[in-house]
């Protein structure tokens, strides 16, 4: 049975995932360190882990599986899920998968290098945009299709 895993801490489509999830009838956990709302629909559990590095992203690869479908922005995170055999996307509807894991893991490290080695590299990514929500709501939906058919 296919659930949805959020990674929430600075997750900006927790609403539509519900949304995407509960048409679907698909369980849907909501892991952050606290400072969420709860939500009142049955088919979503609020997961409040403890403080501290990487807990939710543990709290959630321990569980994500083949025919899971995990959003999060963090690719360590990613990664693993992808090894698992989860479906991968982050917030903006890319999906991460064992094609390209490898390449965002090399992305991220890169720049992790690049803004270490110069203190006034003030980077940030773009702003997430109408656009971009759209499309993850387009990705979630078929993504969420093609777990339950057991892709």
């Amino acid at each position: 049975m296919t659930t949805l895993y959020i990674d929430a801490d600075a997750c900006p489509v927790k609403v539509e995932a519900e949304r995407v999830a509960t048409r679907n009838k698909i369980k849907m956990y909501v892991v952050s360190n606290g400072g969420l709302r709860p939500s009142q629909n049955p088919l979503v559990e609020n997961v409040i882990v403890a403080d501290g590095p990487d807990v939710a992203d543990i709290w959630i690869a321990d569980r994500a599986r083949q025919g899971d479908v995990v959003i999060t922005g963090d690719i360590p995170l990613a990664a693993k899920c992808v090894e698992q055999g989860a479906l991968v996307l982050k917030h903006n509807g890319e999906a991460l998968t064992q094609a390209n894991i490898g390449n965002v893991l090399a992305t991220r490290d890169l720049m992790a290098d690049l803004r270490a080695a110069d203190p006034f590299c003030q980077g940030g990514g773009k702003s997430f945009t109408k656009a971009d929500r759209s499309r993850f709501l387009e990705v979630l939906e078929n993504t969420l299709r093609k777990a339950k058919a057991g892709y």
